[in-house]
């Protein structure tokens, strides 16, 4: 594959070496650790040794799906200028799995802006905000939740416990208790990302749609409410596409 005029990359897969058989390579995939997995025998880079979920992505995507009327669904939100975040899951009451099934991330925009893309995926869908929109000012000391709330969005203070909403994050991935669709993705890419740096400190760098993760796995299932009967029907018949997940 040509990067640039002076610039390569070549990749191998294990397919590419013919005197490794089928019972190697399986023993080979049992002693790498699961984040080198992928880079080793697909030849696809890896998520490096300072990954905070060190599962690769291919073990923790599906196809997009209609999400049931029946899952109770909310969404998390992390709020800023910047960069603001929305994260939409779903929980499937018979397994337990929940499924991240859409996404906001949008930067410099008033939250009226925020606020009406995130009420067009369904205004009763109750949602869990970054509990520092309590006292925080996005540009004029107004208070975001706020401001939020005023906007019709139903949202209360997410648990911001860091290290308890990463443990659980990768307590569902590692599980299969987890999962993402394969359409999203700016929140892929963050995954990709999300790393601590040397001194073992997360790196708070395009992070926003992983901070919703977290929320959402602390406190997303206490809020999740299912489609109101009432507007069933109109749901069904609205979203008819199947890769947008409602």
């Amino acid at each position: 594959m040509e990067i640039s005029a002076t610039k390569y990359l070549v990749s191998a897969t294990w397919d590419d070496v013919p005197h490794l058989d089928d019972e190697q390579k399986a023993r080979m995939l049992r002693e790498t650790r699961p984040h080198l997995r992928d880079a080793r025998s697909r030849g696809i880079p890896s998520l490096g040794v300072g990954a905070i979920y060190p599962i690769e992505i291919s073990e923790i995507v599906c196809d997009p799906f209609k999400i049931p009327d029946y899952w109770p669904r909310a969404y998390a939100m992390d709020v800023g200028w910047k960069r603001t975040a929305a994260l939409w899951g779903a929980q499937d009451p018979d397994t337990g799995v929940v499924y991240m099934y859409a996404e906001y991330y949008r930067g410099q925009a008033e939250p009226s802006v925020h606020a009406a893309a995130i009420r067009e995926r369904g205004e009763w869908i109750p949602g869990v905000i970054d509990p520092a929109a309590r006292g925080r000012a996005q540009k004029d000391g107004a208070i975001l939740m706020d401001d939020y709330r005023d906007l019709g969005l139903e949202t209360t203070p997410a648990i911001n416990a860091v290290a308890a909403g990463i443990d659980r994050v990768y307590e569902w991935l590692s599980t299969g208790q987890l999962k993402i669709f394969s359409t999203l993705q700016n929140t892929l890419t963050e995954y990709r990302m999300y790393e601590r740096d040397e001194n073992q400190k997360i790196v708070k760098v395009n992070d926003h749609l992983m901070d919703c993760l977290r929320y959402w796995a602390m406190s997303g299932i206490a809020v999740a409410r299912c489609v109101p009967y009432e507007d069933r029907e109109e749901v069904t018949y609205r979203n008819r596409s199947a890769v947008g997940g409602y």
